[in-house]
């Protein structure tokens, strides 16, 4: 079977990757199909297992690394892992579709590096720091110590958009996901 393309959007928390995702997601002519994450961290509010991530245990995770499971995985904080399942892969290639991911940074680049020649690789740029705390703040979704916490790892992450492959500005939401169409119809029309 022929192996898709894998499309990798990263960006600090707020810059708004998921929105442009979800936007991609939508336009059934791009074949796109969503690639499910793995955690070991415990559901929060209406997560389902299968759909929002694959939710397993830290040595049910820790088990999978060994058995050399995951495209790529990190352990964000203490037994906190977050990971990509070569399965879920080769799941969405089987339905011949194009691997689609929401991934952190370090992830996105971990996947552009073993994959290069067929992997676009995405860095979604906001405005400003300034702007991306505003959004935090918007969400009302985090404590204080969070944000601040997101907004030192923003500035770190921001430092190595000139790994990825494209930097894809959001100063406007529409104008980001037309771009973001364009990058992406274009490079499948590569194949």
């Amino acid at each position: 079977m022929k192996k898709g393309k894998l499309i990798v959007f990263s960006a600090p928390s707020g810059s708004g990757k998921t929105t442009i995702v979800r936007y991609l997601l939508a336009q059934k002519e791009l074949h796109l199909d969503f690639s499910i994450s793995a955690t070991s961290r415990p559901k929060r509010g209406e997560e389902i297992d299968g759909k929002d991530y694959y939710f397993i245990s830290a040595s049910e995770f820790q088990q999978k690394i060994t058995e050399n499971a995951f495209v790529e995985y990190e352990e964000v904080y203490k037994d906190n892992f977050y990971g990509t399942l070569k399965s879920e892969l080769n799941r969405i290639w089987a339905e011949g579709k194009h691997v689609i991911f929401d991934i952190d940074v370090i992830g996105g680049l971990k996947i552009k590096n073993q994959f290069p020649e067929q992997t676009l690789a995405v860095f979604v740029r906001p405005p400003s720091v300034e702007e991306l705390e505003r959004r935090l703040r918007f969400r009302q979704t985090e404590t204080e110590e969070k944000i601040q916490m997101r907004i030192a790892k923003a500035e770190r992450e921001m430092a190595t958009s000139g790994q990825f492959d494209v930097i894809l500005k959001n100063y406007d939401l529409e104008n980001a996901k037309n771009d973001a169409y364009k990058l992406v119809h274009d490079y499948l029309s590569m194949i």
